[in-house]
């Protein structure tokens, strides 16, 4: 887990955008959102792209660290690394939002009174 030291931060960050970009990707970590998946369980789910195309995605999101696997026996579990995208979310997100979420509150309160 310990992804962000292994390269630039900058590097790591253009991974993990490229990562995020793609649509499929994105529903692999939605299904990782509430617990492990093996990669048979993924695989599954994704019925109109084969086993290799499902592994290609998979590697893709665990070098931006955005998922981890650990073998057990005949199994590959794939577990959500959300850390990177808090990371986005601390920089990209929070601070642009902030001050729109305050300007809408006090119009809010000042339509209400």
């Amino acid at each position: 887990m310990l992804w962000f030291y292994n390269m630039s931060s900058a590097k790591q960050e253009d991974l993990v955008y490229k990562a995020l970009a793609d649509r499929r990707r994105r529903e692999i970590l939605d299904l990782l959102k509430d617990d492990a998946k093996t990669t048979g369980d993924i695989c599954a789910r994704f019925n109109k792209l084969d086993r290799c195309t499902v592994m290609m995605h998979l590697s893709v999101l665990e070098k931006a660290g955005l998922i981890f696997s650990k073998k057990e026996g005949r199994f590959r579990w794939n577990y959500l690394n959300a850390v990177p995208i808090r990371e986005i979310y601390d920089r990209w997100i929070n601070k642009y939002a902030s001050p729109s979420v305050e300007i809408l509150t006090r119009l809010k309160h000042d339509l209400e009174d």
